[in-house]
């Protein structure tokens, strides 16, 4: 096993950092969003910039599992038809641009990225008094092109895609059913281009990942427990302000 993680030469407090990062990914997937964005920075960090995506990828699909098993029948598939296809379009650019830029700049690109996401959530939320239209087309274009281009570059799309659902006045179950089809429909997607093309998903990466399993899925249970103690008129004023709490971590 030690030969098999010998290129990341993993210290006893780098793990206590990924099995930590594992927890959060799990509960951020079965409800309580925002707070996976502090493992964006904590794995950027223990692998670099790319090679931290390559990582998180395979632990963001197994806990996506979780939340699809537990809340499938709550999504609202009108949503996510309208939101796809654009979403595939932004992640074939920040493919593209993965490949063109170092690890320096892969990481100001998820850090600024972050931030744009965040500012659209409070410029929606705070600042635009006008009535607000979300079934126009071009609104699901934006959320879907960004969104895209946020979960590729950095898997950081929650902030954006929290914007679109929450224009849509869901309720928290269907809130959280919908994001979790959305997110396993995109995150399968990505496997074999990050794997192909990046080549940042390997035998490496894999081992990681299925070493942090039941950390997950501690995770997954943890974020079920804490949604069914927030009232749901105060699901939304949650998702918002621990989604800009932690999105300042991003530059740390």
């Amino acid at each position: 096993m030690t030969g098999l993680l010998s290129p990341f030469s993993l210290s006893t407090v780098d793990w206590v950092l990924i099995v930590f990062c594992a927890i959060l990914i799990g509960m951020s997937k079965t409800g309580v969003p925002g707070v996976s964005m502090i493992v964006v920075p904590t794995l950027a960090l223990i692998f670099g910039g790319k090679a931290s995506t390559g990582v998180l990828l395979p632990i963001l699909i197994i806990a996506d599992v979780f939340a699809v098993v537990y809340y499938h029948r709550h999504a609202k598939w009108k949503h996510l038809v309208r939101a796809l296809p654009w979403a595939f379009a932004g992640l074939f650019i920040a493919l593209w641009i993965g490949n063109l830029v170092n690890d320096e700049q892969f990481k100001r690109i998820i850090a600024i990225t972050v931030f744009v996401s965040i500012a659209l959530m409070i410029w929606k939320d705070y600042f635009y008094k006008k009535e607000f239209t979300p079934d126009k087309w071009w609104f699901a274009a934006l959320m879907g092109v960004v969104g895209g281009f946020a979960t590729m570059i950095g898997n950081v799309a929650g902030p954006i895609f929290a914007i679109y659902l929450l224009a849509m006045h869901l309720n928290k179950k269907s809130f959280i059913g919908t994001t979790a089809w959305f997110f396993f429909i995109i995150n399968l997607s990505k496997f074999p281009l990050q794997a192909l093309v990046w080549k940042n998903i390997n035998l490496n990466t894999l081992t990681v990942d299925i070493m942090v399993l039941p950390a997950i899925a501690f995770g997954a249970w943890l974020g079920v427990f804490f949604v069914k103690l927030i009232p749901e008129k105060a699901y939304k004023w949650f998702v918002i302000v621990i989604t800009v709490l932690s999105a300042f971590l991003i530059l740390i």
